[in-house]
């Protein structure tokens, strides 16, 4: 802790004449009765008032004492920590398409996975996690980063009506998520560097394709875990104007599986929450590897605490001076 005005301190010293000005006014305001024998006194009790004659007046002390210690500002320092931590570097590439929207899984495909991927994520505290995102296109949504809070107010900003709108073109680039992934990684020390891909569909558009892209991340020592999602047949779709269509799903698992065998990752399907979730918990079992994690911690104000303590020790001097140890006139 560190104080930004310590000079406040000196105000401290206004003390030394208000306790000799309370010692002086305490031994002139003592009542005197004269009396011829003080024997029959001598064994009169003390009461508890009397022991508690002076605590208002060490409560108004120690209250000075704490607004000065506030008006010094006390603060925590700026510093800078290097500590070793026990993680992998995972990407998690995700389809974002409009087929995303089915709702085979509850409430859909896309929420489904956004809850499911928080509870994997909240497992692996000290994993480098980053997100990519695609649809006929593929874009970082997050880089690799520690701070989860962050990864999982990105993850949840994401939507399937981004294609809808035109924003992104609509369509599956597996391709192209492997490959952004891939950047992200490429740099990357850790033993461990892992892809979590996971479509609903049949790569139809991109620059790359699947299988040249699981060429490079093998070249990068890089293992692609593929998650094909959507039950088998038809999957009830939400339409525009209301209400819901059957619409077929198709899932390329003979690539998928080439692109995890490539890289010496595997494939799953998933066709419910439940069965998503078992999946991620088996990625989860993944192998782990040390690396450095640099953390800045920031200057703040910690004059809380005191200001707290200031405003029960006002109270309990008022308590003291109008209840327990009230003067008549």
């Amino acid at each position: 802790m560190e104080f930004k005005n310590p000079l406040s301190f000196l105000l401290l010293l206004v003390l030394i004449p208000y306790i000799v000005w309370y010692v002086m006014r305490f031994k002139q305001s003592l009542p005197s009765l004269k009396v011829p024998d003080t024997t029959k006194y001598v064994k009169v009790p003390k009461t508890f008032r009397l022991y508690l004659m002076h605590l208002p007046f060490l409560l108004r002390i120690v209250l000075i004492s704490l607004v000065v210690c506030i008006m010094a500002r006390p603060q925590s320092k700026h510093s800078w920590s290097d500590t070793d931590v026990e993680g992998i570097d995972i990407m998690l590439s995700v389809d974002v398409s409009t087929s995303m929207l089915a709702q085979d899984f509850k409430p859909n495909r896309v929420e489904a996975l956004k809850e499911i991927a928080q509870r994997f994520i909240e497992k692996r505290p000290n994993d480098n996690i980053g997100l990519t995102m695609f649809a006929g296109e593929a874009y970082t949504q997050c880089p690799l980063t520690t701070d989860h809070t962050v990864l999982m107010n990105l993850y949840n900003s994401v939507d399937c009506n981004m294609a809808a709108r035109g924003i992104i073109d609509d369509g599956t680039a597996i391709g192209d998520g492997i490959m952004n992934s891939i950047l992200r990684l490429k740099e990357s020390q850790a033993k461990s560097k892992v892809i979590i891909l996971l479509t609903d569909g049949v790569n139809n558009s991109g620059n790359i394709s699947p299988q040249t892209a699981a060429e490079i991340a093998k070249k990068y020592g890089i293992r692609i875990y593929t998650i094909g999602i959507g039950r088998n047949g038809m999957a009830p779709y939400p339409l525009p104007t209301g209400g819901t269509a059957m619409l077929p799903v198709e899932i390329d698992e003979q690539t998928m599986t080439k692109i995890s065998t490539e890289t010496g990752g595997q494939y799953f399907r998933a066709q419910k929450n439940d069965e998503l979730d078992a999946v991620y918990q088996d990625i989860d079992k993944m192998e782990r590897t040390k690396f450095n994690v640099k953390q800045f911690s920031r200057r703040g104000e910690l004059y809380q605490p005191f200001a707290i303590a200031a405003l029960v020790v006002l109270l309990l001097e008022i308590l003291l001076r109008t209840v327990v140890l009230k003067r008549l006139p």
